[in-house]
């Protein structure tokens, strides 16, 4: 059972916000940047738990820049198996989707696996945009999932419930928390990540279909208002006029 496993590159959670160039890029001075989350906790270690016990191996893919090798490579520290870093800036989620597609069409995977979205961006677009491009099943935010001989049985988390369904032969998902629980890569692992290979591919045509035409980050919080208990008129007086919430 081969698994492709979708990984971006994203800021730390602790990471400042700015932006320049007339508010439309990303301001990336000084920042360090991790994994996404989601596609390291969840759809990574997944992947390596069903190989793990199924048999096969784990490739992930990334979008991006020789930058990008160092997030790649944590992922192989972690337990993959190869890597492929298609060699393009990623513009928009189209592009990437495309680039990805592109490469498991030549590939013949099982699974495809991606967190179900980007710390960052938080668009939740790409992995339905491959399993269109590549006409296979798309679960998103997935929270469990089983794996019996070609049938894979999914649970997604909905509001006051659960839905679970099957899915036979290959499909694309995205993970959401509940999938994994994280795995830290331990010195073995990192050793052996340093000869473990990363395939740069040249990045097929797509053009992007959406540009930034401005960001802004949200307005400062206002102070906290403390109201006496006693004082129910005040406290509706504030919730109407200045929180706007009734």
């Amino acid at each position: 059972m081969n698994i492709l496993v979708c990984i971006s590159k994203t800021p730390d959670t602790t990471s400042k916000i700015s932006f320049k160039s007339d508010n439309t890029e990303y301001n990336s001075d000084g920042v360090t940047f991790i994994m996404n989350p989601y596609d390291e906790w969840y759809a990574l270690v997944r992947a390596l738990e069903i190989t793990e016990q199924n048999g096969g191996s784990v490739t992930v893919i990334n979008v991006g820049p020789a930058t990008n090798d160092i997030i790649i490579r944590k992922a192989l520290a972690i337990g993959a198996a190869d890597a492929v870093r298609v060699d393009t800036e990623a513009m928009d989620s189209y592009v990437v989707a495309a680039n990805i597609a592109a490469h498991a069409k030549s590939k013949n995977y099982d699974m495809i696996f991606l967190g179900k979205e980007t710390i960052d961006y938080n668009g939740s677009e790409v992995g339905a945009m491959v399993a269109e491009i590549m006409d296979l099943p798309y679960a998103s935010y997935v929270s469990r999932l089983d794996i019996s001989g070609s049938t894979a049985t999914i649970t997604r988390e909905l509001e006051g419930g659960e839905e679970v369904s099957q899915i036979d032969g290959a499909f694309v998902l995205s993970a959401a928390k509940g999938l994994a629980e994280q795995r830290i890569a331990n010195m073995k692992g990192i050793m052996m990540a340093k000869s473990k290979p990363l395939t740069v591919v040249q990045p097929v045509q797509a053009d992007a279909r959406v540009s930034a035409v401005k960001y802004a980050v949200p307005p400062p919080k206002s102070g906290v208002k403390l109201v006496d208990p006693d004082n129910m008129d005040e406290l509706v007086r504030l919730l109407h006029e200045e929180a706007k919430v009734i």
